[in-house]
């Protein structure tokens, strides 16, 4: 099912003429380009823009991931990964429902990029000093997202009460999470899990009404922020590459060796994502309509991509670690955050595929079981050849799983 969705995805789009950043035919309210509810178009370069302070951002997690790699630490960094994911679906929902190359929802998002570099720069030390920074910036940031959703009430009126069911609850999340950032650490941890949960009753609650979805573009905002995890993994790497040149002592062989395999390790994971479930997913939705597209929507981009994203993140950390010091034997915390990122994202991507077609990609769970075996046996090895194996089997993983796919195509 998932092979042939590229060709009949391409052969609809060309058919339908999809609409890019010209928006022919769309209505003009207040200077705000508005598409008709059936057409769909592409990000703007603004939206791009914006995923950079995410570069950062993700720099600073995978930073937090190796100065604190005990199971408090990793939960940390999942909580502040939860609230980094708040504001960017924000401002992707409002977008999707707003065309970008609109002058007043450009300058929206370019504040909201500004707003973004402290919460960013913020993002290592938010459970210390820095949290009011952090705090104060992510709910600017949201806070920008409702005001490019309200836009949209004039031309769209029936959108008027799902909009706001929607910015109430969240209205209360971002107090409590600027409030909770001025107290101690414990109480700060409590009072941000709060606000999250918060916001997960209000995604819950949201799927009941109708939205305004284009998946065109919906598919393509999680394939870029794919991307930019995917590239904090290639900065990862290279860290031991500068370090090395800096000492005079150039690159050893181990650490060619490892730098290798850890581009190997990331060209996979970018093919395991976008060679068929990225363009399948996007087909799936493509057909849906109304609340079913609208939950669709939240079950496979905002909920399913949060473990996708953030496994490639977990796995980045140990990457670094692992390119540093090639010839050791790697350290229980980085070679389960191998294995846990990796496990994240094969389920995440797992998840999605039978949200949106009721299709086992099984091979990927029994690869996680394999990965999360040598691991465990794995204590003896050095880094360059633990990473190597795990390579091999999520090759494996892929191969065989094309196969399959291959076989059941062609035996229809």
């Amino acid at each position: 099912m998932l092979c042939d969705a590229h060709v009949e995805l391409r052969n609809r789009q060309q058919t339908a003429g999809l609409i890019s950043r010209q928006c022919v035919g769309s209505n003009v309210l207040k200077g705000i380009e508005l598409p008709p509810p059936t057409d769909d178009f592409t990000a703007d370069p603004v939206e791009l823009f914006f995923d950079l302070a995410y570069v950062f951002a993700f720099s600073q997690l995978v930073g937090v991931l190796i100065a604190d790699h005990s199971w408090t630490g990793v939960g940390r960094a999942a909580l502040l990964f939860a609230l980094l994911w708040l504001p960017w679906q924000q401002l992707t929902w409002a977008a999707n429902a707003i065309s970008g190359n609109g002058r007043p929802v450009r300058s929206l998002f370019l504040v909201a990029t500004v707003v973004s570099i402290p919460m960013a720069a913020s993002t290592s030390t938010a459970l210390e000093g820095g949290g009011p920074v952090f705090a104060v910036a992510l709910a600017g940031i949201m806070l920008i997202g409702f005001r490019m959703q309200t836009l949209l009430i004039g031309a769209h009126s029936g959108y008027r009460d799902v909009i706001y069911r929607w910015i109430a609850p969240n209205a209360v999340a971002i107090a409590i999470l600027v409030g909770g950032s001025f107290v101690e650490r414990s109480g700060r941890v409590a009072t941000w899990l709060v606000a999250v949960a918060i916001v997960l009753v209000a995604m819950v609650r949201a799927g009941e009404g109708d939205w305004l979805v284009r998946p065109g573009h919906f598919a393509e905002r999680h394939a870029l922020i794919v991307i930019v995890a995917l590239g904090e993994v290639i900065v990862a790497i290279g860290i031991p590459v500068v370090a090395a040149l800096r000492e005079g002592d150039g690159l050893s062989a181990a650490t060619v060796v490892a730098l290798v395999a850890s581009g190997a390790f990331a060209g996979l994971l970018w093919w395991a994502y976008f060679d068929r479930p990225s363009p399948g997913l996007e087909y799936a939705a493509s057909r849906l309509e109304g609340n079913a597209l609208g939950r669709f929507v939240r079950d496979i981009y905002t909920w399913t991509h949060a473990p996708i994203v953030a496994g490639i993140i977990l796995a980045a950390a140990a990457l670094e670690e692992i390119t540093l010091h090639p010839g050791d034997p790697v350290d229980i915390a980085f070679r389960l955050m191998l294995a846990g990122g990796l496990a994240m994202f094969l389920v995440g991507v797992y998840l999605a595929v039978w949200r949106a077609f009721r299709a086992q990609a099984r091979e990927r769970l029994v690869g996680a079981v394999i990965i999360s075996a040598i691991v465990v046996i794995g204590a003896g090895l050095d880094g360059v050849v633990l990473l190597g194996l795990v390579v091999v089997v999520l090759f494996a993983v892929l191969v065989v799983e094309h196969r399959r796919v291959e076989a059941m195509s062609a035996g229809r």
